[in-house]
């Protein structure tokens, strides 16, 4: 059964981007994804997500849910049908809601961790942590600001608001794995948006145990870009079609999805 399109209001959504060296992507990456650069570096990050009135589209907003999520992305481009296609790779998302627990990867694209988030907004100000339900962490601090960062890959805000608009289908990893215990195949979802914008936000902290994982990121391939903040925006989500898992012997996509843990954690699936 067909998912219906989804529609709801982004009350809050954190973009945290990082400029990664593209050949460390290409290791992360699965078949059929590669890196998708910008000025010669590859681009990854951490959206954080505020969710409200999430509905089928044909039932009123009053009868919708609200959760908190957060989500590992980078950005990348593949050939589907022969045409080259641009949007983000999705290995890992969290949530604060048991029902997307429950249904993501079942109902709807992408399975969800169950997650601690922990917010703290006030006077312009955004703290977001996170607790996984592996142990994964992440930790963002942010004010909001009129000045684009001198440093960031991108040279203005409106190629960077750009450059993420593009981004907006997403692949996930599902449930259903091949023999060798890799997934089998990537579940997409798009964003469409009726009122997109975006705004700089500085951020004075930040930390997430994936992206700090030297096996997986080796020390000076990644380092924090900028970040953006969306607010009120109305929006739709439209399921996109699978993609089957290219997986080449000898390759194991779940090491390459490795996360850091804490002593004693374990892998996520």
């Amino acid at each position: 059964m067909p998912l219906p399109i989804i529609r709801g209001i982004i009350d809050r959504r954190i973009l945290v981007n990082y400029r990664v060296d593209p050949e460390v992507l290409s290791k992360v990456l699965p078949e059929p994804f590669r890196p998708l650069t910008i000025h010669g570096h590859g681009m990854a990050g951490i959206c954080l997500i505020r969710l409200k009135q999430v509905r089928p589209r044909f039932l009123p907003g009053w009868v919708g849910t609200a959760s908190e999520n957060a989500a590992h992305r980078i950005a990348v481009q593949w050939e589907q049908n022969g045409d080259l296609c641009e949007g983000v790779y999705v290995p890992r998302r969290d949530t604060s809601s048991r029902l997307n627990t429950l249904l993501g990867g079942r109902l709807f694209p992408g399975v969800h961790h169950l997650g601690r988030l922990q917010i703290n907004e006030q006077s312009g100000r955004y703290r977001v942590s996170l607790h996984g339900d592996d142990g994964l962490y992440l930790t963002v601090e942010g004010r909001q600001t009129s000045k684009w960062p001198e440093r960031s890959v991108f040279r203005t805000i409106e190629e960077a608001s750009a450059f993420f608009e593009r981004g907006a289908v997403g692949y996930s990893p599902t449930a259903r794995t091949s023999a060798s215990g890799n997934p089998s195949e990537f579940e997409g979802l798009e964003l469409r948006t009726s009122n997109w914008r975006v705004e700089p936000l500085a951020i004075d902290k930040v930390e997430s145990s994936y992206f700090e994982h030297e096996p997986t990121f080796p020390k000076g391939s990644v380092e924090f870009d900028s970040a953006l903040l969306m607010r009120g925006i109305r929006h739709e989500w439209h399921v996109r079609p699978t993609i089957e898992c290219c997986e080449q012997p000898g390759t194991g996509l779940q090491e390459r999805l490795q996360i850091a843990l804490p002593e004693g954690g374990r892998l996520a699936s």
